[in-house]
C-alpha cells in the first residue's frame, strides 16, 4: 500500500471501526483479519471497471464505511491494458470483477450476513410457500436459495437479497386459488396445478424482467408515485393480515366449509365465527407467539448497539422452540395444525422445462399476475439496491438490475414450483447492517437454506401452522410502519390527489382484489402523468419599473403588465404532448393572466396586439411541435398581432428556418433579448 492510501485508512479508521459493519468482523477477527492484521485495505476491482457513483469504487463513503473492493496502483495499472471485452465483461457480470479478487478481510463480515439471513428466511420463505402461496414449503425455500445464486453473479447492489416476498407470494396464491377453485379442474390434479402456476408465473416475471432491462426500461419506475405504492402496500397488508388471522384462530376446515373468496368476504367470515368457533389452544399458541416476536422484536431495537442482542433471530429462535415443545406437549393430538411431513416436490424430476406442455396451459392466464409481479418486485428492489448503494458509495444500474433479476427468476422457473424473487428493503438492510460488503453473503445464505431444504424439514415436522401465519403477522407490522407519516405528510402538506391515489388502490384492493386495485390505480397515474405533460410551462413577464429587465409577474407583484402586450416565456422544450394545447393555453394567457380563473368569467385583460416569445428554455422541437407552433403564428398573424421571438437556441432555430417559421415572421422578429424587442415595439 502506498504512503498516500495508507495515510487515509489510518485517518478513517476510527470512525470506520464504530460502525456495526466492522463490529461484525471484529467478533470474527481471527477469521477476518489478514495475515499481517489489516482490515478491509485491499481493493477488489479497479475503478475504471465499475460505474462511478456518488464515491469510486473501493473508497471510504460519506458515512464512513470502507466500500467493498478495489486496488491498488499496480492493479489499476494493469486494468487499463486489458482489452476492451474483458472490461465489457466486467461491466456486465460485475462477479468477474469482485471474484478473483475477493478480500479475505471481508470473509467474518459476509459470513455472519448470510448466516442472519438464513435464520430469518428459513422460517419466512416456509410461510410464504404454504400460508400465502397455497404450494408446498420447498416452493419458498427454493425462490431464497436458487435465485440469489444468479442475482449473485449478475447483480449491481453488494448488500440486495433475492428471496420471495409476501406480497408477491400472496399475489401468486391468489392465481393459484383462483385455479383451484374452477369446475373443470380435477382434485386429484391439486399439488400438479399449483406447481404449473407458480412455474408459468415465474418464468413470465423472469422473461418481463429481462425484457425490460434488454431494451433500457429501467426508467419506468417513475410512472408509480409513492402514494400508489402505499395504497398497494396497505393494502397488501390488510388482505395478508386477514388471511393469516383465519388460521391463527383455527378457522381453516371452517373456511373450507363456507369458501369466502374476496378479502370483504373473509373479514365478514371472521366477525361472524372468530368468537363462536375459535380453537383456543391454537388462538393462544398464535397470539403468544405473536406477543413473544414483537418483545423480543422491540427489545433488540431498544440495545441496537450491543451487536449481539441486535443480531438475535428471533424468528428461528422461536420456530424451533415450539416445534419442540409441540412434540413435547403433543399439541397436534389437540387439534392444532402441525407442519407435518414435507416431502421435497418439484414434479418428476428436481428440473424440468417451464416451457412443457403442463406448464403453456397456464401462461395465458396469469400474465397479468406475472405483469404485477414484475413490477412491483422491481421497485421494491431498486429501492433497496439504491438505498444501500448510496450508503456503502457504490452505483447502482437499473436497467442491470432487471437483467440479473430477469436472469435470476428464469433459471428459478427450471426448477417447477419456485416462487418469484425479488429484493427486500427490510432484508437488505439488515444484510448490510450485519457485515455483508459483497455478494458473498447471499451465497452463504443460498447454501445454508438449500442445506435446509434437504436436511432440515423433517426436523419441523411438529411445528404448528399457526406459528408460520404469526411470523407473517410480524412481517406485516413493518408493511404498517410508515403508514401514519405518510398519511400526515400528505395531509400537511396538501397532497390531496395523492391521498386519493392512495386511497383508492387500498379500497379497489381490498373490496376486488389486489390486480384490479394496481391497474386502476397505474391507469389514473398515467392519465394524470399525460395531463401535467400536456401542458406547456408558461408564464407572463412584466417590466421591473424603471429598468429594461423582464421577470415574472407572478413571482414580481411590482412587474408592470403592460396592456395590450403579452411576454410569455416558454419554460420547457416542444413535443407533440405539450403543444397540443398551446393554442389554448396562450389564449387563456392573453385574456386571464396567470391567475386560475373560470372560462365563464369576463377577461381581466385586453387582447394582446404585441406578443413576444421567450424561449431560452427550448432546447428542442420535434416535427409535431414545430408544425403546431407554425400554425399558431399564423392566426396570430392573420389576426395582425405583432410577433416577436427571443433567445431561440441555435438548433430550434435551424428548425424554424426549414419549417418556413423565420420566412413567415421575417428576420427582424427575431432578437437576442426582450429588451432588444420592445425597443423595436416602442420605436426607440
Amino acid at each position: 500500500m502506498d504512503p498516500q492510501t495508507r495515510n487515509a485508512y489510518e485517518q478513517a479508521e476510527p470512525r470506520f471501526r464504530s460502525l456495526s459493519s466492522s463490529t461484525s468482523i471484529a467478533s470474527l477477527e481471527d477469521m477476518a483479519r489478514g495475515p499481517s492484521g489489516a482490515e478491509e485495505r485491499t481493493r477488489l476491482v479497479a475503478e475504471q471497471d465499475v460505474e462511478h457513483g456518488r464515491a469510486p469504487y473501493g473508497s471510504i463513503s460519506r458515512l464512513g464505511h470502507a466500500s467493498a473492493s478495489g486496488t491498488d496502483g499496480a492493479s489499476t495499472g494493469r486494468s487499463s491494458e486489458n482489452p476492451k471485452w474483458a472490461k465489457r465483461v466486467r461491466y456486465y457480470i460485475p462477479s468477474t470483477a469482485w471474484i478473483p479478487n475477493y478480500s479475505f478481510s471481508l470473509l467474518g463480515g459476509d459470513l455472519l450476513a448470510g448466516i442472519t439471513i438464513a435464520a430469518m428466511l428459513i422460517p419466512q420463505s416456509v410461510s410464504y410457500g404454504t400460508a400465502l402461496a397455497k404450494l408446498s414449503p420447498s416452493a419458498g425455500l427454493f425462490a431464497a436459495s436458487i435465485p440469489p445464486i444468479v442475482y449473485s453473479f449478475l447483480g449491481t447492489s453488494r448488500q440486495l437479497n433475492v428471496a420471495p416476498e409476501a406480497a408477491l407470494s400472496l399475489l401468486v396464491g391468489q392465481a393459484v386459488s383462483d385455479y383451484l377453485h374452477d369446475p373443470h379442474t380435477r382434485p386429484e390434479d391439486t399439488h400438479a396445478i399449483g406447481l404449473a402456476v407458480s412455474t408459468a408465473i415465474t418464468l413470465q416475471v423472469g422473461l418481463f424482467s429481462f425484457i425490460l432491462g434488454f431494451f433500457r426500461l429501467g426508467f419506468l419506475d417513475v410512472v408509480l408515485s409513492r402514494a400508489l405504492l402505499r395504497g398497494f402496500v396497505t393494502a397488501v397488508a390488510v388482505i395478508i393480515t386477514v388471511e393469516q388471522l383465519i388460521p391463527m384462530f383455527g378457522l381453516v376446515e371452517l373456511e373450507h366449509t363456507f369458501n369466502p373468496e374476496t378479502t370483504l368476504d373473509k373479514i365478514l367470515f371472521l366477525v361472524e365465527n372468530v368468537f363462536t368457533h375459535l380453537h383456543k389452544p391454537t388462538t393462544f399458541i398464535s397470539f403468544g407467539v405473536l406477543m413473544v416476536l414483537l418483545l423480543l422484536r422491540t427489545f433488540k431495537g431498544r440495545y441496537r448497539k450491543y451487536w449481539w442482542i441486535y443480531r438475535i433471530p428471533e424468528v428461528f429462535v422461536v420456530v424451533v422452540l415450539s416445534t419442540l415443545i409441540s412434540e413435547k406437549f403433543r399439541w397436534d393430538q389437540d387439534g392444532v395444525e402441525i407442519l407435518g411431513a414435507v416431502p421435497i416436490t418439484t414434479g418428476l424430476h428436481f428440473i424440468e422445462s417451464p416451457f412443457r406442455k403442463a406448464t403453456r396451459g397456464y401462461i395465458r392466464g396469469t400474465t397479468s399476475t406475472a405483469i404485477l409481479i414484475s413490477i412491483i418486485g422491481f421497485l421494491d428492489s431498486i429501492v433497496a439496491a439504491k438505498q444501500n448503494g448510496d450508503r456503502y458509495g457504490h452505483s447502482i444500474s437499473p436497467n442491470r438490475e432487471l437483467v440479473a433479476l430477469g436472469t435470476s427468476n428464469l433459471v428459478g422457473s427450471f426448477v417447477p414450483g419456485t416462487l418469484p424473487a425479488f429484493g427486500s428493503i427490510v432484508r437488505s438492510r439488515i444484510n448490510g447492517e450485519v457485515g455483508a460488503r459483497t455478494q458473498m453473503a447471499s451465497l452463504v445464505c443460498s447454501a445454508i437454506i438449500l442445506l435446509a431444504t434437504f436436511f432440515l424439514l423433517p426436523w419441523l415436522y411438529f411445528l404448528p401452522k399457526c406459528v408460520l401465519a404469526a411470523i407473517i403477522c410480524l412481517v406485516v407490522v413493518s408493511l404498517f410502519a410508515e403508514v401514519p407519516h405518510d398519511l400526515v405528510f400528505y395531509w400537511r402538506i396538501g397532497a390531496w390527489t395523492d391521498l386519493a391515489l392512495m386511497f383508492l388502490t387500498f379500497i379497489f384492493s381490498v373490496i376486488w382484489n389486489v390486480e384490479i386495485g394496481i391497474i386502476v390505480s397505474l391507469i389514473i397515474s398515467l392519465l394524470l402523468v399525460i395531463r401535467r405533460s400536456s401542458k406547456t410551462r408558461m408564464t407572463i413577464l412584466g417590466r421591473i419599473p424603471g429598468t429594461d429587465q423582464w421577470r415574472p409577474i407572478s413571482d414580481n407583484p411590482d412587474a408592470e403588465d403592460i396592456p395590450g402586450l403579452l411576454i410569455v416565456r416558454i419554460r420547457e422544450s416542444l413535443d407533440f404532448a405539450n403543444t397540443a394545447q398551446l393554442k389554448e393555453r396562450l389564449r387563456r394567457l392573453e385574456l386571464y393572466g396567470v391567475e386560475p380563473t373560470h372560462p365563464s368569467e369576463e377577461p381581466s385583460r385586453q387582447p394582446a396586439s404585441v406578443l413576444v416569445f421567450h424561449m431560452a428554455d427550448v432546447e428542442s422541437c420535434d416535427a409535431s411541435a414545430i408544425q403546431t407552433f407554425y400554425e399558431l403564428l399564423e392566426t396570430y398573424k392573420n389576426r395582425g398581432v405583432g410577433l416577436f421571438v427571443t433567445h431561440l437556441r441555435r438548433v430550434p432555430r435551424d428548425m424554424f428556418e426549414r419549417a418556413g417559421i423565420v420566412k413567415l415572421l421575417g428576420n427582424d422578429a427575431f432578437f437576442e433579448n426582450v429588451a432588444d424587442a420592445m425597443a423595436k415595439v416602442e420605436g426607440r
